[in-house]
């Protein structure tokens, strides 16, 4: 096996078992920095012996060996491990040069908890929104650096310092590497849901930049998702989320033409919607239902999703539904972003005209006073009243509010198409929603 090859097997391996190794050896060193350091150790070792061993039967758990190798080692130095395994118990008994040896002992740890443990720790409320995003991306990811600054368009020492500076507040903080209890459970889990998203968000509709979507960000959210229902499946909002990400990552491949161009919501061919997300993110849906508990947020905005993934044509959508939907929302968490969706829908379900009576009662909203899809709705509604000249300057307003290149694109083709006498639908009278 090649220097090479062997990166490469380690490199993929490394994606996809990451969480688990950290996790696995913060339980025994109670510090997630330190964990990952060891865990990147073991990554040298594999790079140093995979040319001439070959990649192992269970790479995954070979690296898991070495890497909770080194982290007793360590413990041995500092002269404390006859405390810790004390507190660890049989942590894991390592003989000779042999690691396959020790697979079987390593797949009977619990490493479902631990990786709860780790998600818990990287979306700590200690931590800065951004700073637990970045490290969310590192340590449940497995994203190198480079990848998450070119993901945010951030420069990568930014990146660097940001996750240095999370793993060193969490050490400093004296973070528990554990799973809270009672109220602090529901309080760090909206920590957890609300990182996750940010993720997906991010990766569906790029703040930033010349590409209108990140794909690689959307796939790595619901992959967390995932992996999150299957930690704690009594949790409802847990599915609601992934629900939500599923069925609106269902129309991805339409949310795009030829050139990369935006393609709204109404204008989509929803042929090309992905039957299988729809499908498991209806059954996400159900089960969160069948938990018979009140909805939360990500699940009412989830069954808003579901409206839209069960119209097979435009015309067919519920939108009286989703207005409702939007005006529970809003009662539940109070937000003029949530109260500019609901305007978008009552003004598909009741006419621009009340659709614009609710939008203007939102204008002096300073949350929402940079916010491009405020002027963009309103544009679109002003478009349907045949207020031309007034929804072009909102367009144009919009377009100078985005900082994506194909929004602002899109939108400026719209002002365009305002003139009274042109007779080109701009697309004007669409879903603002992709």
């Amino acid at each position: 096996m090649t220097v090479a090859e062997a990166q490469g097997a380690v490199d993929a391996v490394w994606r996809i078992e990451s969480a688990r190794i950290i996790a696995g050896v913060a339980r025994i060193v109670r510090d997630v920095g330190l964990a990952e350091e060891l865990a990147q150790d073991a990554l040298v070792a594999a790079l140093e012996q995979w040319p001439e061993s070959g990649v192992p039967k269970n790479p995954g758990a070979w690296l898991m060996a070495i890497a909770k190798r080194r982290a007793i080692d360590l413990i041995r130095r500092k002269e404390t491990y006859q405390r810790k395994l004390a507190e660890l118990g049989h942590e894991l008994e390592i003989d000779g040069d042999s690691v396959e040896d020790d697979v079987e002992a390593i797949l009977e740890d619990q490493i479902e908890d631990d990786l709860l443990r780790l998600v818990f720790t990287a979306c700590h409320p200690v931590l800065t929104t951004d700073a637990r995003v970045s490290l969310t991306l590192r340590l449940l990811g497995g994203l190198k650096t480079d990848e998450i600054a070119r993901a945010f368009l951030a420069p990568e020492p930014t990146i660097a310092q940001r996750i240095v500076r999370a793993k060193r507040n969490l050490a400093k903080a004296g973070v528990e590497f554990e799973v809270p209890a009672g109220d602090e459970l529901i309080e760090r889990l909206s920590s957890v849901l609300e990182v996750i998203y940010l993720i997906y968000n991010e990766g569906y509709s790029a703040t930033a930049g010349d590409d209108w979507m990140r794909p690689a960000l959307c796939n790595e959210a619901m992959r967390l998702g995932r992996l999150l229902a299957e930690l704690m499946p009594q949790e409802p909002e847990v599915h609601g989320l992934l629900a939500l990400m599923e069925l609106q990552a269902s129309r991805a491949t339409a949310r795009t033409g030829p050139s990369g161009e935006p393609v709204l919501l109404l204008d989509q061919d929803r042929r090309r919607w992905d039957r299988l997300l729809i499908r498991r993110g209806l059954e996400s849906i159900e089960r969160a239902w069948t938990l018979e508990a009140p909805p939360g947020p990500y699940l009412l905005q989830a069954a808003i999703a579901a409206c839209h993934a069960r119209a097979a044509e435009p015309g067919d959508t519920d939108w009286a539904r989703i207005a409702g939907l939007y005006e529970v929302l809003a009662q539940l968490v109070p937000s003029p972003v949530v109260e500019l969706n609901r305007a978008v829908a009552i003004s598909m379900a009741f006419g621009p005209e009340r659709g614009l009576v609710a939008v203007d009662a939102l204008l002096d909203e300073p949350a929402l006073k940079d916010y491009h899809l405020l002027p963009s709705v309103r544009g679109d509604l002003l478009f349907k009243l045949g207020r031309y000249d007034e929804a072009r300057a909102e367009f144009e307003r919009a377009a100078g509010l985005t900082r994506n290149e194909r929004e602002r694109a899109l939108l400026l083709d719209r002002a365009a198409a305002c003139g009274v006498d042109s007779g080109v639908d701009s697309g004007a009278g669409r879903s603002t929603q992709g």
